[in-house]
Formats: C-alpha cells, structure tokens, sequence
C-alpha cells in the first residue's frame, strides 16, 4: 500500500502538468488564430480552426470536476474565446454583424454571468468607433445530469447606447447634441424607459440542452448536443479563492 501511495503521487503530479500544459495550448491557439474578432467576422482558416478543436479534445480528457453542472466553478464571470460552425453564440454574433457594415460597427465582446440558475450573456459593439452599446440575453439554466444543462430563453434587452464623446467625429458632433436635448424634453416616465433600455420577453420561445465537457477555475468548455464546442474563459475570481483568502486575511 505504501509503494503504491508513492507510485501515485508522481502519476497525480503528471496528470497535473499535462493539463496545465494542454491549457496553455489551448490560448496559444487561439491567440494564432486571430482570437475573437477574426472569429466573428469569419477570418479564422481552416487549418487555425482545427488546431483549435485538436487541443479543445486534449483538454476535455483532462477535465479535473467529474460533476461540473454543481461545481461552485460553474458560477462567475465568464469571456467568450469561441465558438464552433453552429454555435448560437456565434449565429447571434454574425446576425448582429450582418445588420451593419464592418467598417461602421465592431462586436468587441461577449461575456455571460452565472448566478443563482441564471445565465445573463453581454454582447458589446461599438457603432462608428463612437458609440457603444450592449445587447443582453437572460436565460434559466438548469441541472439534467453530471455534466448536462437545460438553457431556456427567458428575456433580451437592448440597452441605451452611450456615446464616446472625445471619440465623436466632428460632423457628428451636432447631430448627437440635438439628439440629447430631444431626450431631456421627453416627460420623465419615456425618459426612464429609454434610460432602461428595451426589454423583450422571449419565455418559451427557445430552449437547448448542453454538456459541459471542461471546467476548472479559469477555463469552461461547452458541447452542444450536435457537439459544436464553446470555450469560455473566467473574467472574475473563483469562488473558491476568494473564500481562501477571507480565511487568510481572517
């Protein structure tokens, strides 16, 4: 029993390395291949595309959390590094693209927040390097096993764009300025409606089941059931270490 405790603990430590390693593979990878933006307006090559899905592979087999739809990882922050053919997250970054011309908007960002069963996704575009502005998707997740979720639609909001003022080319100058003198005369209930955005109700109206093939406290992989791969990246501090260190500073 001894000898195969010591026999172990050089086989735990491998394991470890060679999944940290397949990690940094796997954003190196990503960095190569043009990272978001060349993913979303299409540039990324054949050959980036299936380098990236190659170390996505290596990295699933090496998933530490054998039940990730109840790990306290799942909840947090996360950033959008990518999205296979087929994925609703790259249908809607497309669809967003389509309606204006590259050279007037830019989808900088998509980022999702995991909280309390929730799921609350961001996309951020920029309008005329001038005017920015966030679409929001809420959706109700919920546990059908180990590593498989249930996403429901539940409300979109297009949020009121903000302007950039030192960004704003000089033609546009006034024709903003008008604009938000229009919006202070608006009688205060129209005013704080708009200041809220516009909200769409979207309950029943789409659902979808997937799997969650990766997770650890920096990286999540997502399959959806044609096995179309989502890889995330955490924004904010794990759970687990911001507990370490209240019980360290405590």
């Amino acid at each position: 029993m001894v000898q195969q405790a010591v026999q172990g603990a050089p086989a735990t430590y491998a394991k470890e390395m060679e999944r940290l390693s397949a990690k940094e593979s796997l954003l190196l990878a990503f960095k190569d291949s043009g990272g978001f933006e060349a993913l979303v307006t299409g540039k990324t090559t054949d050959v980036q595309r299936i380098d990236v899905n190659e170390r996505i592979i290596g990295l699933e087999r090496l998933s530490p959390a054998p039940r990730p739809t109840t790990s306290p990882f799942l909840e947090g922050r996360w950033n959008f590094e990518w999205f296979g053919f087929g994925s609703p997250g790259l249908l809607a970054a497309r669809l967003i693209l389509a309606r204006f011309p590259t050279t007037l908007a830019n989808l900088t960002k998509m980022d999702v927040l995991i909280k309390d069963g929730y799921a609350n996704i961001t996309a951020n575009i920029k309008l005329l390097n001038s005017i920015e502005n966030k679409l929001s998707l809420l959706t109700k997740l919920s546990v059908e096993g180990p590593m498989r979720m249930k996403e429901e639609y539940v409300e979109g909001t297009f949020e009121t764009p903000t302007v950039i003022e030192e960004t704003v080319p000089d033609q546009l100058k006034g024709a903003l300025g008008q604009a938000a003198s229009s919006v202070q005369q608006l009688p205060l209930p129209i005013r704080d409606a708009i200041s809220s955005g516009l909200k769409i109700p979207l309950t029943g109206t789409f659902q979808r089941l997937f799997m969650i093939s990766y997770l650890d406290e920096e990286i999540m992989i997502i399959r959806s059931t044609d096995g179309v791969a989502e890889v995330l990246t955490r924004l904010d501090v794990p759970p687990t270490m911001v507990d370490s260190m209240s019980e360290y500073e405590s």
